[in-house]
């Protein structure tokens, strides 16, 4: 994992292997390029004309570029890499933490190799500190587990020093430790979505959460297919009967001192969704890894609220199994009897991850917590609906599913508020069981919803968060965002553990 550490020592005076700035297109329409504070000292060694030979090299401000400079005598390290930050704010504003974020991705994956980097980006707060570090940290990332990479093969960039941050200061170092844990927790959680499923089955994950409870001080508790049969988890089981790997129900729990607001978060773990007896035509399979990425956010978002210490008990319950065809599965047309008592009619068994986080959604309700958020890549409808970087929020109270979209905004997440139309509800309808596990096609991921909706405790504040476009990024690298498992809606979820333990919700 690469170090992160704050630096008091001038960017002409810092032994690095690399200088990070930052440069913007000037406002106004005389346009031209200007230097972003924090690099008045790279500036100086340019003798004042480090645009002038950014410009010259190519450069124009713009967001994602990145351009490489060999250092004149006066700067220890090598060369100066320089960030696009887009159009330079106001004179009274300060670049936004997203902007700053992306742009120390980009400096980060573009130094793939380096030891040490010294950034001197913008810092005017604790906020651009942590956000520079997120976007380094994440951007660092690589997943090189299954490679035979040779004894020279490059790594990810090693250590990243902050110039211009306060190693003394409080809150500079509160933000530090937060974008470490953070990124660390959500860098984990990339490495369990982009292992291939032969090894992350349902049990290696519960090992894996069970290895990490015990480093952490949570408590972890793991009901396998005997408890699971005996607790009468039948959507869990009719989802995983099929696979000669068995289902699991993992319970991770961090627990604060004081008589603190519970949160629950529900995540689905499907380690190969296959589609099951209704197979996925090839083409859409090929990455169905992925689909237990909203288990793997839950599961980080709860070890980072411990190793962060806040203040808000918070339990995160992973629903895992595998979903393949074979003379043991759920067939279509079978009838399951859920945890919750409710029969559910299966008239599609690639509509599973529903399934296993209805039993689940009742298990966190019976604790009562103040609050569940369920974290799935649930629906092909979502993506289709809002895009491969979006995912969608749907809740059972308004103002909820607006406090969320704004926290996951904050956070530097793009995400879109989706309503539950009563009237697809009835789409749902069974003549043999309670419900079935489909409705109708148009507005395929609301219809999910309202299935999910069914299975929260009454009186229950609850959100969905269908991250089926964000959690997995096939196209090409950008900002701090790698290809394959991305750890979309961990950051959402940490905001919202701070936001409660904070009192902002009530």
């Amino acid at each position: 994992m690469t170090a992160l550490t704050l630096s008091t020592a001038g960017a002409a005076t810092l032994r690095a292997d690399a200088l990070v700035v930052g440069v913007a297109k000037a406002a106004g329409p005389r346009g031209g390029l200007v230097v972003a504070p924090g690099a008045e000292a790279v500036d100086k060694a340019f003798d004042g004309k480090l645009a002038a030979v950014l410009a010259t090299l190519g450069a124009s401000g713009a967001e994602g570029e990145v351009t490489k400079a060999v250092s004149p005598a006066g700067l220890k390290a090598p060369f100066v890499l320089a960030v696009g930050l887009g159009t330079a704010p106001a004179d009274a504003e300060a670049y936004a933490s997203e902007v700053l974020r992306t742009a120390a991705g980009n400096a980060a994956r573009a130094l793939h190799g380096v030891k040490k980097a010294a950034f001197a980006l913008p810092i005017e707060a604790a906020e651009d500190i942590e956000a520079i570090g997120e976007g380094a940290l994440l951007g660092a990332y690589a997943f090189t587990a299954y490679q035979d990479r040779g004894a020279d093969a490059k790594g990810p960039l090693a250590e990243v020093a902050l110039l211009g941050a306060k190693p003394r200061d409080k809150a500079h170092k509160a933000a530090a430790e937060r974008s470490l844990a953070l990124a660390e927790e959500m860098n984990r959680a990339r490495d369990l979505i982009n292992t291939p499923p032969n090894d992350l089955t349902p049990e290696a994950f519960a090992a894996v959460v069970s290895a990490a409870g015990k480093e952490h001080g949570l408590k972890v508790q793991v009901l396998d297919e005997k408890a699971l049969e005996k607790g009468g988890f039948g959507g869990i089981l009719g989802v995983g009967v099929g696979s000669a790997n068995p289902p699991r129900l993992v319970k991770i729990s961090y627990t604060h001192a004081k008589n603190a607001k519970h949160l629950a978060f529900v995540g689905k773990g499907i380690t190969y969704d296959s589609g099951g007896i209704s197979l996925k035509p090839a083409g859409h399979n090929e990455t169905m890894k992925c689909d237990m990425s909203g288990a793997a956010a839950v599961f980080a978002a709860v070890v980072a609220a411990a190793r962060l210490g806040l203040e808000v008990n918070v339990t995160g319950w992973l629903a895992l199994a595998e979903n393949m065809p074979s003379g043991s599965a759920t067939r279509p047309g079978d009838v399951l009897r859920m945890y919750s008592g409710k029969t559910v009619e299966v008239l599609n068994t690639d509509a599973e991850g529903r399934l296993v986080l209805a039993d689940a959604l009742w298990k966190a309700s019976e604790e009562k917590p103040d609050a569940i958020v369920d974290v799935a890549t649930l629906t092909g409808a979502m993506v289709l609906a809002l895009g491969d970087h979006t995912f969608g929020i749907m809740a059972n109270d308004d103002a909820f599913r607006t406090a969320i979209h704004e926290i996951a905004e904050e956070s530097g997440e793009q995400s879109w508020p989706m309503p539950l139309p009563a009237n697809l509800r009835k789409t749902m309808d069974s003549p043999t069981a309670d419900l079935a596990n489909m409705g109708v096609r148009m507005g395929g991921g609301l219809v999910a919803g309202l299935f999910l909706k069914e299975f929260v405790g009454e009186g229950i504040t609850w959100a969905h968060l269908d991250i089926a476009g964000p959690a997995f990024n096939e196209g090409a690298p950008h900002g701090y965002t790698p290809k394959g498992g991305t750890g979309s809606s961990v950051r959402t979820l940490l905001r919202l553990a701070e936001r409660t333990a904070s009192g902002d919700l009530g």
